[in-house]
């Protein structure tokens, strides 16, 4: 894990580098490579791993929502904490899925909780799964899996990138994947709970409409209560 700075503001620099060692520290966890940036320039030309990000919005130069649409771009699952004073930012750091938007001055309860929410998700994007087909065995990062679909007796792992046939059956990866991630909504369809756009009664919808997955009405209400309680878990 590599975890990026990017203020102008050399004392919130500074705080933000105490508190991330104080977290890790409590955490009993080693204490990543924090780098530091003064600007956006200097940022978007390093060429090292983009974690997660503690973005300021007003500095000299690029401003922190034009770096962090250009950085979303090149790595969509980096983690960009927008940290600034100014509210007025918070629709536009939105746009492009900001993951927590820190007001200043930084308040330490809130910054470990959100730490700890960060983490998680950081752990289930590096999360590697396992896709095995009859031409060879692909390491897929889970957040990647959009949906996990019977067709007939084939088993198809649909993901952001291409499909997979698997040769193993529904029940290997119900049993395979992150329960707090996934779901069976119906006995031909496992969802990834990060790629939802929406749902109704019978059908959930996936990645702007490409995949659907029926929605049985039995699970419908743990269903429900399963995506809600991941939405809460992203917050």
């Amino acid at each position: 894990m590599r975890i990026l700075i990017c203020d102008d503001d050399e004392l919130i620099v500074d705080q933000l580098q105490k508190l991330l060692r104080c977290f890790f520290k409590q955490e009993h966890l080693k204490c990543p490579d924090i780098a530091v940036f003064y600007n956006g320039e200097s940022l978007l030309e390093d060429k090292g791993e983009k974690d997660i990000l503690f973005l300021d919005v007003e500095m000299p130069g690029m401003n922190g929502i034009y770096v962090g649409n250009e950085l979303k771009k090149a790595n969509n699952n980096i983690i960009i904490f927008i940290v600034t004073s100014f509210i007025e930012y918070l629709d536009d750091a939105m746009r492009f899925h900001v993951f927590r938007y820190l007001s200043k001055p930084l308040d330490k309860q809130r910054f470990f909780r959100n730490m700890n929410y960060a983490i998680d998700l950081y752990n289930s994007i590096s999360y590697k799964i396992p896709v095995e087909t009859k031409q060879a065995v692909f390491s897929l990062n889970a957040s990647s899996i959009i949906t996990v679909e019977a067709v007939g007796r084939k088993i198809i792992v649909h993901t952001t990138a291409r499909d997979y046939e698997s040769i193993h059956n529904m029940q290997y990866w119900r049993d395979l994947l992150p329960k707090n991630r996934f779901f069976q909504t119906h006995r031909s369809y496992i969802v990834n709970f990060e790629h939802i756009k929406n749902f109704d009664h019978t059908l959930v919808y996936m990645e702007d409409n490409k995949f659907n997955a029926y929605l049985t009405k039995r699970k419908y209400t743990d269903f429900k209560k399963a995506y809600f309680l991941y939405l809460e878990s992203a917050r």
